[in-house]
């Protein structure tokens, strides 16, 4: 059957699963249980829609919307581990169709800790987005091998975490198989986040389909990852994965999230206590303000939900790095992304180089440091001599990628201190060499310059992060 034909045989049914609405609502039941088939109180489930935690028993019930609901999830407790296979995170969720197959009850099964700790490690991937063979190559060669290395390490003291914050794959399904493949056995539980390369391009995404269509954006994502939105805790962490993509095909979509989404997050939230750390992963981003055209646009109504949390959100998307101090209790990390500029050399747009963010989580307080693949994590900026930097040729140039407020750039002429280095917007020259036109490089605001005296023999430049650690570099004029 063509699409054509496909879409209007979805929009009669749509139409006859409205006229009987009732025989699209189901009643679901099971219980969450540990390995002994003990029942487990007090944990939340939810189908997209509607929200339930287990009885003193361990059972759960809801009555769904199937044209609507096509997952049931639950939000895994922190005092259990986080179910997987082969280290991709599964066996938190069940799909609709399976369920109502299964007769419409389900029991999910739980392994207890066996000790309660605070502490983890929290990787964060943005945007491999392998279009063929050749660009997931480059990622299983160079970003796979570098992220075993250091979840090697990491896991020799803190269990580590995974997410890739979507566009898997470049529009590329059948891609999903091998990218699937590549993130297995790393030593981390991996979990997904869909970005706007990993609908079916055939189709809008679900909300905007005929209702009761057996057809839709998402559909094949969730075949091999299960719902955009969902949840789960680990140590004091409450982690939440969510699509801001509304996707209305042929590629097109606009970077949003429905009034539905919102009500589900508040639903979500309402079972963590006030205070908690969130940490919130989508894959376009909310709050940039340099080139803030890819921003979700409900973003007033989105910190509204998250006022009463310390929140980390950790979006890709736009293919450069800037850090967002939205309130005292909201920041969020645009990252650069695994394939930089789309696998055409090894930078972002805005010069920072292809990687992700590992990120220390103890309690409640959150620690990160961003590291570039092929380069160990004392590589936090790139210098550019003294006439390299085009359009600031007079000038020594840093390009400082994870820079805040709570940051400082110094610099030293000859050893001599002279300053803070000066900040200002603009293009990074290696991101710009690479454009036919490079006036179409995209700006950052992560520069900073400082112009050396005639004579000049040696400048040094040392950044200090927010969290007091010093990086140093130095080159001969």
């Amino acid at each position: 059957m063509d699409g054509k034909s496909l879409i209007i045989s979805a929009f009669f049914c749509g139409m006859c699963l409205a006229s009987g609405a009732q025989e699209a609502m189901l009643r679901f039941n099971g219980k969450v249980t540990d390995q002994s088939g003990k029942g487990i109180p007090g944990v939340v489930v939810n189908d997209g829609v509607h929200f339930t935690k287990t009885d003193k028993l361990g059972a759960w019930a809801l009555n769904s919307d199937t044209t609507i609901s096509k997952f049931v999830a639950i939000s895994t407790p922190a005092a259990y581990v986080l179910p997987q296979q082969d280290g991709l995170a599964t066996g938190h969720y069940i799909a609709v169709r399976d369920l109502a197959q299964a007769g419409g009850k389900y029991d999910f099964v739980l392994e207890k800790r066996k000790q309660a700790d605070g502490r983890f490690h929290y990787i964060a991937i943005s945007d491999p987005q392998v279009k063929n063979e050749k660009q997931l190559k480059r990622w299983c060669q160079e970003t796979v091998p570098d992220l075993k290395e250091v979840i090697d390490s990491l896991k020799q003291t803190r269990e580590v975490v995974a997410m890739t914050l979507g566009d898997l794959v470049w529009d590329n399904m059948p891609l999903f198989d091998e990218y699937q493949e590549s993130v297995k056995n790393t030593g981390a539980v991996f979990f997904q986040c869909i970005g706007n390369h990993d609908f079916d391009k055939q189709y809008q995404d679900l909300h905007n389909m005929a209702m009761g269509t057996p057809v839709y954006g998402e559909r094949i994502y969730g075949s091999y990852f299960g719902p955009t939105d969902y949840s789960f805790n680990i140590g004091k962490a409450h982690i939440v994965t969510m699509k801001d993509i509304n996707y209305v095909g042929g590629k097109n979509y606009v970077e949003s999230l429905t009034g539905q989404q919102l009500e589900w997050l508040k639903k979500d939230l309402s079972y963590v206590p006030k205070g908690s750390l969130v940490i919130l992963n989508m894959h376009a981003p909310v709050w940039n303000k340099v080139s803030p055209g890819g921003n979700v646009r409900n973003a007033d109504a989105l910190k509204e939900v998250l006022k009463d949390y310390k929140v980390h959100v950790f979006s890709g998307h736009t293919h450069f790095f800037q850090n967002n101090e939205v309130t005292p209790t909201l920041y969020e990390h645009n990252i650069g992304a695994a394939c930089g500029g789309w696998w055409a050399g090894w930078v972002n747009q805005c010069g920072a180089p292809n990687g992700y963010m590992v990120v220390d989580v103890d309690g409640d307080n959150v620690k990160w440091h961003y590291k570039a693949t092929r380069r160990d994590f004392a590589y936090q900026f790139r210098i550019y001599n003294k006439g390299e930097f085009t359009a600031q040729s007079s000038f020594v140039v840093a390009n400082v990628w994870d820079w805040d407020s709570a940051c400082r750039v110094v610099w030293y002429q000859d050893g001599k201190p002279m300053g803070d280095m000066e900040q200002f917007v603009g293009s990074d020259e290696e991101r710009a060499s690479q454009l036919k036109d490079r006036s179409q490089a995209e700006p950052t605001a992560h520069l900073f310059r400082a112009m050396p005296s005639d004579g000049a023999k040696q400048i040094k430049i040392e950044f200090t992060n927010r969290f007091g650690e010093v990086y140093t570099q130095t080159i001969s004029l």
